[in-house]
């Protein structure tokens, strides 16, 4: 399985890049797409990935690498999840079996795994603002550049994407926008901007008009200089009068569209008039996420990713599951199901999440409570305020945020929380190393940023009946914000306590008592120390282990306790060591003087790339083997 190579099509097979892609006629372009579009299918239903959005801009990506002069033209996916086609026809292809595997290629456009990745993208809404960026720079060095972003609807919902039209109209810098309308971001796409391109796509008075204005006076390149200004004057008229296009233009965009983003010929043409248009410009095409692949189109959010092999025919999942009794639930939904319970129990309670209903597990809340659950788009920074207004009027807010996600609002987290002490419950999936989707996706920072804010209490629960209990707590707490974290991924698997009991804020439990080695664990990470310790005991060493709970307020009291009986304090977190829980209790021992020494385990101060949870656990030593071998370095045992 590791070792198989989809087989191109005889078009594809002599692609290496895009210079090979423009000696093909615009005839065979259409039998590119479609061996293209076969070829993803081919290696995403043996090795998984990011799907149905690649599978969407095929034709958009054929029609880019074929009309502009990459790499020295700049194309900036945003986010990334369609760009598995670009990277194919970028030199890849060979490669790219190994795509989101440990030491393989990324799943996200990457500056340095390639010349033609303008951009790392792995958050959304940033496309626009680094086009203009190159675009500007190309002004500044006389470099005549050309710069495209292409943005998917739901991220056009982030207000970063506004803030940049907003410059770019003003700046009036050479930039095409590709709007790609989906309808579709993991979720269908939420809020007035999803209607508003609706509008547009279904106004068949301006749609008809505009193509007879266009077929009237014919394209760009045949048109005379008066004629084009007849155009423009003419297209800005009608415009103004009877599409929500109107919008675009106001920001100082000439608007161009709606146009179906499967007719590679269609966008070919387009671009091919559009390269010869100065200043900001915004092409809106209409494209099927999944297109091409019948399951995909049918169920997009499913389709969005895949974590293992499928039948490319039927989309029928190929690898075996372990029977579902002995599957044990991820910690998202051990979430997303107490949430449900703790919302019978308490009127006041409501949900947040920026675009991520189905990743938080939100959609058993928003079943059953829709008028108490609120997907805001791809918009976290209104995410925490909206919560914060929430709080103002006595509503107990869960605001579930990816880490890597809750980044994007710390200004708010601040301002708008903290500052005011208002009691939102931040719920933070994904923390911790999240495995393929690599650095950008990897939750690393969260303890280390929260901690140092006032008025938050800093938590993770080592395992599911903790995060239940922890989330009952919080959600009777009303001093100051709480943030709850916890992993991707399968619990335990314990046997869950229905009844919800209060967990005592600050306070850790002891799990075993050791000899001369404590290991104080911060989260579900505490896995791993249980199995460190089964094989030390095999060896006759025996290490204390406390589940430490907090990472603010710290249990002081334990700490303490832990100083007085153990020659050595070991932490281990799956967040970096730089200011967070470990850096924590360092700080604690420091103050009181004591000659304890005191070993960080957790993430160094590094990009880590992708692979599995494990082996990145492995490869920065917080694993069983990395504590193992910890332990044993403090006793003075040479480790092989």
């Amino acid at each position: 399985m590791d070792t198989y190579k989809p087989v191109p099509g005889p078009l594809l097979a002599k692609i290496s890049s895009p210079h090979d892609l423009k000696k093909l006629s615009a005839e065979q372009l259409q039998d590119v797409c479609d061996e293209l579009r076969e070829y993803i299918i081919d290696s995403v239903s043996v090795y998984g990935g990011h799907f149905g959005a690649s599978l969407g801009v095929v034709e958009l990506t054929v029609a880019l690498h074929y009309i502009y002069n990459t790499p020295r033209d700049k194309i900036v996916w945003d986010v990334g999840h369609q760009a598995y086609g670009h990277k194919i026809l970028t030199g890849r292809r060979e490669q790219f079996h190994t795509n989101r595997k440990y030491n393989g290629l990324s799943g996200f456009p990457k500056r340095s795994e390639s010349e033609y990745d303008a951009f790392g993208v792995g958050h959304s809404s940033t496309s626009i603002s680094a086009a203009l960026g190159m675009a500007v720079a190309s002004d500044l060095n006389h470099a005549d550049k050309k710069v495209v972003a292409v943005i998917g609807d739901g991220a056009m919902t982030g207000g970063m994407a506004f803030e940049a039209l907003n410059n770019a109209g003003a700046q009036n810098s050479d930039i095409l926008v590709i709007l790609n309308d989906n309808n579709m971001s993991i979720d269908p796409n939420v809020g007035a901007l999803k209607e508003y391109l609706a509008d547009i796509t279904t106004s068949k008075t301006f749609n008809k008009m505009r193509d007879e204005i266009y077929d009237l006076l014919g394209h760009f390149k045949s048109a005379g200089e008066k004629m084009r200004k007849v155009a423009s004057k003419l297209e800005k008229a009608v415009t103004a009068a009877i599409t929500p296009g109107a919008l675009f233009q106001a920001l100082g965009f000439k608007y161009y569209g709606p146009v179906d983003g499967h007719n590679v010929d269609a966008l070919r043409r387009h671009l091919e008039d559009l390269i010869t248009v100065s200043g900001p410009k915004l092409l809106h095409i209409v494209t099927v996420k999944g297109k091409g692949f019948a399951p995909a189109e049918r169920e997009q959010t499913k389709w969005h990713a895949q974590s293992g092999p499928f039948d490319k025919i039927t989309g029928k999942t190929l690898s075996k599951p372990k029977p579902k009794e002995n599957l044990p639930q991820k910690y998202q939904d051990v979430f997303g199901d107490a949430l449900v319970e703790l919302a019978e129990e308490n009127e006041e309670i409501v949900a947040i999440t920026p675009a991520m209903p189905s990743g938080s597990s939100l959609w058993p809340m928003m079943n059953a409570y829709p008028d108490r659950s609120f997907d805001v788009g791809i918009a976290e920074q209104h995410a925490v305020t909206f919560a914060a207004g929430l709080a103002t009027e006595g509503k107990k807010a869960f605001a579930a945020l990816y880490s890597t996600f809750l980044q994007r609002a710390y200004d708010q987290v601040i301002h708008d929380v903290a500052i005011q002490k208002l009691p939102v419950v931040f719920c933070i999936d994904r923390a911790g190393l999240v495995g393929a989707d690599g650095p950008t996706h990897h939750g690393l920072y969260d303890i280390s940023y929260l901690r140092a804010i006032p008025n938050m209490i800093v938590s993770s629960p080592m395992n599911e009946q903790e995060l239940r209990d922890m989330m009952y707590t919080a959600s009777k707490y009303n001093e100051a914000a709480w943030s709850i974290r916890y992993p991707r991924g399968r619990g335990t698997g314990m046997e869950i306590r229905k009844q919800f009991r209060d967990v005592e804020i600050g306070k850790g439990r002891v799990i075993e008592e050791g000899d001369s080695i404590a290991l104080l664990s911060f989260g579900p990470i505490g896995k791993y120390v249980v199995e460190a310790s089964e094989r030390l005991k095999e060896d006759q060493i025996y290490i204390g282990h406390f589940d430490m709970r907090y990472a603010k307020p710290l249990d002081t009291e334990l700490i303490d306790s832990v100083l007085s009986e153990y020659d050595h304090i070991v932490t281990i977190e799956d967040g970096t060591k730089l200011g967070g829980f470990g850096s924590a209790v360092a700080e604690y021992v420091a103050e009181k003087g004591v000659g304890v020494s005191v070993k960080i385990l957790g993430v160094p101060d590094q990009i880590v790339e992708h692979g599995t949870q494990r082996e990145l656990h492995d490869e920065v030593g917080i694993g069983p083997e990395g504590i193992v071998a910890e332990v044993k370095n403090l006793l003075g045992i040479k480790v092989a």
